[in-house]
């Protein structure tokens, strides 16, 4: 049981569209010290074999989304949930709520080994109800030009990029903006972080990013 007395660890979360860098983000903040919990392998995790979600899945998607082994055909269902807006929001009612329980189980672990500061990666901090959980969202972008770079260099197809630009939904910092009360409130939790340029670069970035969240935190307190 975590220790009421035990100040919680600084929790900054990490989103940003695909290609644009979180997890070089994320990989940096856990060699400074951080404890990063990664909620797309946990939404993964929320779908492997025997997981309550497969039911409601196949309910809501049919037999063709799954293997003849039962387990879940990922590409197939990713195909159809990035070609119909509908069917993603369905599966993120389905899914977001076993993740974030898993994400607490992995913030009471974090808290009760002393962690000082923990980092939640999610491409959908906001519509799985974890950023307005955090006590700083960092936003990480580059250039359009950048990123669809940076998808073809992973294999990902034009088409296929596109596909999954626009699942992510439109003006994603509107979106975070969105989620706090006043701008007074919005404007130390909500950074925009670039991965322009080299790694160094965003290193660079990253600590002063990092170094700012920690005198934010310690000036609220």
């Amino acid at each position: 049981m975590t220790d009421p007395r035990r100040r919680p660890p600084l929790l900054i979360g990490i989103t940003g569209p695909i290609g644009c860098g979180k997890s070089t983000v994320a990989e940096m903040l856990a060699e400074l010290g951080g404890t990063v919990i990664d909620a797309d392998l946990l939404a993964r995790r929320a779908t492997d074999p025997g997981r309550p979600a497969l039911a409601r899945i196949r309910a809501r998607f049919g037999d063709g989304v799954f293997e003849a082994s039962g387990e879940l055909d990922r590409a197939a269902l990713a195909k159809v949930v990035f070609e119909d807006a509908a069917a993603l929001a369905d599966l993120e009612r389905i899914v977001h709520p076993e993740v974030r329980r898993m994400v607490e189980e992995l913030l009471d672990e974090a808290s009760s080994e002393d962690a000082p500061f923990v980092v939640i990666e999610a491409i959908k901090l906001v519509e799985g109800g974890l950023a307005a959980r955090c006590d700083q969202v960092w936003l990480v972008e580059c250039a359009p030009a950048t990123q669809r770079a940076r998808l073809a260099a992973r294999g990902v197809s034009a088409d296929d990029a596109e596909r999954r630009l626009a699942a992510q939904g439109p003006d994603l910092a509107k979106r975070l903006n969105e989620l706090f009360a006043s701008p007074a409130e919005t404007a130390p939790r909500v950074r925009r972080l670039s991965t322009e340029g080299s790694i160094d670069d965003t290193n660079e970035r990253t600590e002063d990013a990092l170094a700012d969240a920690f005198e934010a935190s310690s000036g609220a307190t």
